[in-house]
């Protein structure tokens, strides 16, 4: 497997599920923990120019994106269903594109997937959707590999070969693999991680984030048929994506 680079952060995720005893109501988002620093930036260059060097209009320009950088970082609760043969969605944002593919090289091979075309199902994010990326599915992480590459437009089909992205492969206990890519894009500059290879995962548990703006890819295993379609939005954790056994939506798909 690729060592992971200096810039591919591997941080805990401590955060526990929703407890039945609990409230799954809508509250206000809290700040992921990587999104401190930058609100704390923000807010005191703010402070700075607002008091120090009263520049009343910078200020409140300044004040505005500390506003967007706490909204960038927002760490929703979400509930994911626990219904067998689903998969769902690892990341917020629009459904751009539904591709038969070859899968990639280095998510093949022992242990991973097979080399027959499957149904790739991309998810865009812009720099207003939450950015915290999820497991599809539970089981154990087998595979994480990063790849070094280019910063182009993520909502591109190219961006899947071309742009800087990191691998994952998740093994369900009856022996499914599911396979999901974290892609950089225009503005994309740090993809980050919270899990290794070996870790059990929920689904729906956050397994990493990208900072700002970008895409991920979900690789579906034979016999599962997507449930979305093209332009769909998906929230991470909750859209099922795809479902064991049924029919895919195909309008979308190219050869």
């Amino acid at each position: 497997m690729s060592e992971l680079p200096t810039e591919i952060e591997s941080v805990p995720d401590r955060a526990l599920p929703v407890l039945p005893t609990e409230s799954a109501q809508y509250k206000l988002p809290p700040v992921h923990r990587e999104g401190h620093k930058f609100v704390a930036i923000a807010a005191v260059a703010t402070l700075l120019v607002g008091f120090g060097l009263h520049w009343t209009t910078l200020a409140w320009l300044l004040a505005g994106l500390t506003l967007w950088v706490a909204a960038f970082f927002r760490d929703p609760v979400r509930v994911t269903a626990s219904e067998p043969g689903i998969i769902v969605s690892p990341a917020d944002g629009m459904v751009s594109l539904i591709s038969l593919v070859t899968p990639p090289r280095q998510l093949v091979g022992v242990g991973g997937l097979s080399t027959a075309p499957c149904l790739r199902i991309s998810v865009f994010m812009s720099v207003f959707d939450v950015h915290i990326n999820r497991s599809p599915i539970a089981g154990t992480v087998r595979r994480v590999v990063y790849v070094p590459g280019k910063f182009l437009n993520a909502d591109l089909d190219k961006a899947s070969d071309d742009n800087e992205r990191q691998y994952f492969i998740v093994d369900a206990p009856d022996g499914t693999a599911v396979a999901f890519t974290q892609i950089a894009g225009l503005v994309a500059r740090r993809i980050m991680r919270f899990v290794q290879e070996g870790d059990i995962v929920r689904a729906g548990q956050r397994i990493g984030l990208i900072r700002f703006g970008s895409r991920v890819d979900t690789y579906l295993p034979a016999g599962y048929g997507c449930e979305v379609a093209v332009g769909q939005r998906a929230v991470a954790g909750e859209t099922i994506l795809a479902r064991l056994g049924t029919e895919p939506l195909l309008p979308a798909v190219r050869q």
